[in-house]
């Protein structure tokens, strides 16, 4: 099995102070946020490796992490190398450099991105084969079919094609973000010629992955870029190629906007999305024999370190792709076992949503309980003449969004609609463009938040006239307004009709809108209006619970764990006596289990089918339990540089549900839980008896709901009806008859 290493740059931890204190300002205290971040990618990576995960999820773990991976270098790496460039030294709370960092992180996705390859050459790929699926050569096909390519090469894919031979009058050429290109080294046919090289782009325009036939199998492949290097003479008429070999190149992503300068903020970032495709070169991965020489040639015209920056990779580039070679194959035992998204109580009953969330506060654990309540409240919403108004947060859409277009026909309608588009919502920005516009086209208000700030909060509010009066309906969540991510993402939604925190979401808009904040919130806290020093003092409180001998824990769960002051905090506190425990799926900077500081801390972190998101957070407040839930991580730019919510769960039922079921769930996972070690390391949490596996046992919980409620005869058929088919299966109405065989 993969190992994950230690990420940290530094050994042991000093326990006092000259004084004789303990130190919670030592560097070795604290992990390092990149390598961290790698060491996430490490743990999916042991999913794609582990033999009990089905072949198709293993394919698919080994695609997120080269996913990841591009994401990584195209954010956090361009950022040290920038900070390099402009002479800016950021020393994080583990005292790295930023080249100390740079030559940390090339070492560790070396090693990862070797790992991938390994996973992929000795298993995976075998493993397809045995299931009658290839990916093969085009040498390796029969005389027949390699005809076949070759016709379809100079019909379908050679007038596509663009041949750059580099010389004096044909300059190195800027190669897009993440494309797939050929290198050719070679040789005039005179001798008294140099060698030369030449690129040619693979087009991004054409599918990566084409099927071919090859005698016993049930689906076999062949790769664009190995069908164009198969005529890379041709392409160069008068050369004969040496050496010809594919190589990917990643780029800096990210926007530099200056919101200050910037009269019309969708204007700038329009024409900025224009220039990202050339930000500098900061990754280049290389597949087949490129010669010292013309690998010597494109790191010099990439900029790029040829010991650090290269990537040589024994197979495909980008593994990602390959998922195309599964994707038609319906074969279920090849995949994690089908989920059925369910509508549960009371929203399953409910004909009318308003009433349900009017008499009590609702909770949605997702995806195990279905997102289509909350796309139903708005389409009902959109078309209801009492509704009057509607206001949202937009921060991920996704594609065809049916919260868009409910949002779009409510303003058609005739009622105030206003939509908070983050345009700034890093590699959404084009959709967040798109989807904007649409909106303001049906004329809704749409806002693009406050200047500065990324606008992170997920937040509904409708308000509706009821007997004379106007009431407000909220939904407030940790995940995105996205149907696709909402099947994939585990996320927590609240529903309430409270007046004060109907108030509060009010001054929430009023707040992006009008930049005016009240004078006090009820419920609410804010970010960047006092979250971080709510937090704070939340810790400190639980210390003070702790050193008058009243129960004092925190349990936490969130994706990343890097603001020195709460981590400081958070030692603090372990020390007073406060039992922490911490589900972080991703970054960690805290080193749990050091002797006299934190060995009351255990960071634990859970990587199975559904990817991790939910923000939860527990106090027990000496005995008076108070449990929230947030859109925001514990990280400085969500604290300061973001518009945040933390919401608290007020209803007992509800917050005895997120203590016990969820965070209790999730605390006694053995089965795909690792903990991290104080030398940085993660390790599996060893199976139990009985073992248990979280996500699964959530998924039982929802189906057990559901049976109850349908045994009952109380279904609400307009609901059910209403929701399209996704990406997993939904539970469809069945007559009564059959209630029985559905569940």
């Amino acid at each position: 099995m993969l190992t994950p290493n230690p990420p940290a740059t530094t050994e042991a931890a000093p326990l006092s102070s000259q004084r004789g204190e303990p130190s919670l300002d030592s560097p070795t205290l604290y992990i390092n946020r990149e390598l961290s971040w790698l060491e996430f990618n490490a743990r999916v990576l042991a999913e794609a490796e582990r033999e009990a995960t089905p072949l198709f999820e293993r394919l698919k773990f080994l695609g997120i992490v080269a996913s990841n991976l591009d994401e990584f270098f195209m954010v956090r790496v361009a950022g040290l190398k920038q900070q390099i460039l402009n002479q800016v030294v950021e020393l994080p709370p583990d005292g790295a450099t930023p080249s100390e960092q740079l030559a940390a992180i090339s070492a560790r996705a070396h090693e990862l991105s070797e790992a991938s390859y390994r996973i992929w050459n000795g298993e995976l790929r075998p493993a397809l084969e045995r299931e009658g699926l290839f990916l093969l050569k085009p040498e390796e096909l029969s005389p027949e079919v390699q005809g076949e390519i070759d016709r379809k090469f100079w019909t379908d894919i050679y007038p596509v094609l663009t041949p750059i031979l580099i010389a004096p009058n044909h300059p190195f050429p800027h190669l897009k973000n993440k494309s797939i290109n050929l290198g050719v080294l070679f040789s005039r046919e005179t001798s008294e010629s140099p060698h030369g090289f030449g690129v040619v782009q693979v087009p991004l325009v054409l599918s990566r992955v084409m099927a071919v036939r090859h005698p016993g199998a049930r689906a076999a492949f062949v790769l664009l870029e190995d069908v164009i290097a198969r005529h890379m003479g041709q392409l160069f008429p008068g050369n004969k190629p040496k050496s010809v070999y594919a190589f990917r190149v990643t780029r800096n992503w990210d926007l530099e906007i200056d919101e200050d300068e910037a009269e019309d903020l969708l204007l700038t970032i329009q024409q900025e999305l224009r220039k990202r495709d050339r930000g500098n070169a900061v990754r280049v991965e290389v597949s087949g024999v490129a010669t010292t020489g013309s690998l010597a040639k494109l790191c010099r015209a990439l900029k790029l370190s040829e010991r650090e920056d290269v990537y040589r990779v024994p197979g495909p580039l980008h593994l990602a792709d390959l998922s195309a070679m599964v994707a038609r194959d319906e074969r279920r035992e090849l995949r994690d076992e089908g989920v059925v998204l369910h509508v549960v109580p009371p929203m399953r009953e409910a004909d009318d949503l308003f009433a349900v969330i009017r008499e009590r506060d609702v909770l949605l654990h997702h995806p195990y309980e279905s997102f289509e309540p909350v796309v139903e409240l708005v389409s009902r919403a959109a078309d209801d003449p009492n509704v009057l108004a509607i206001k949202q947060t937009l921060y991920r859409a996704g594609g065809d969004s049916p919260i868009v277009r409910a949002l779009a026909r409510a303003a058609e309608n005739g009622k105030q609609v206003t939509a908070i588009v983050e345009l700034k919502a890093r590699f959404d920005e084009e959709s967040n463009i798109r989807w904007a516009s649409t909106l303001e086209n049906s004329g809704v208000h749409v806002i693009y938040g406050l200047q500065g700030l990324k606008t992170h909060a997920k937040a509904m509010l409708i308000v509706r006239r009821e007997k004379d009066k106007l009431r407000r309906y909220c939904h407030l969540a940790t995940g995105n307004y996205n149907m696709v991510t909402a099947r994939l993402y585990s996320d927590i939604s609240l529903f309430t009709a409270r007046e004060e925190i109907g108030e509060d979401v009010t001054a929430f808009f009023n707040l992006l809108t009008s930049y005016s904040a009240p004078p006090r919130w009820n419920a609410l806290t804010v970010a960047p209006l006092g979250l971080h020093e709510a937090i704070l003092r939340l810790i400190h409180r639980e210390a003070e619970h702790a050193r008058a001998g009243r129960p004092a824990r925190i349990v936490a769960k969130m994706n990343a764990l890097v603001d020195h002051e709460v981590i400081v905090a958070l030692y603090a506190a372990a020390q007073a006596g406060v039992e922490i425990s911490l589900l972080i799926r991703g970054i960690c900077c805290l080193r749990p289990g050091i002797p006299g500081i934190s060995d009351r801390i255990q960071v634990l972190a859970v990587v199975d089918r559904f990817l991790e998101h939910t923000r939860t957070f527990w106090f027990t407040n000496g005995g008076a339990d108070e449990v929230y839930i947030s859109s925001a991580d514990w990280m400085p730019r969500n604290f300061h540089r973001r518009v945040e919510l933390l919401v608290p769960i007020l209803d007992g039922d509800l917050r005895r549900r997120v203590t016990q079921e969820i965070l209790g769930t999730m605390l006694a996972d053995n089965t795909k839980t690792w903990a991290l070690n104080p030398d940085g390391r993660y390790s599996r949490v060893e199976p139990g008896d009985p073992a248990v596996r979280s996500q699964l046992k959530f998924i039982e919980l929802t189906h057990k709901r559901v049976k109850e409620a349908d045994a009952s005869g109380r279904v609400n058929r307009r609901l059910l009806q209403a929701r399209p088919l996704g990406l997993e299966q939904q539970d469809r109405p069945r007559k009564k008859k059959r209630q029985d065989q559905r569940n």
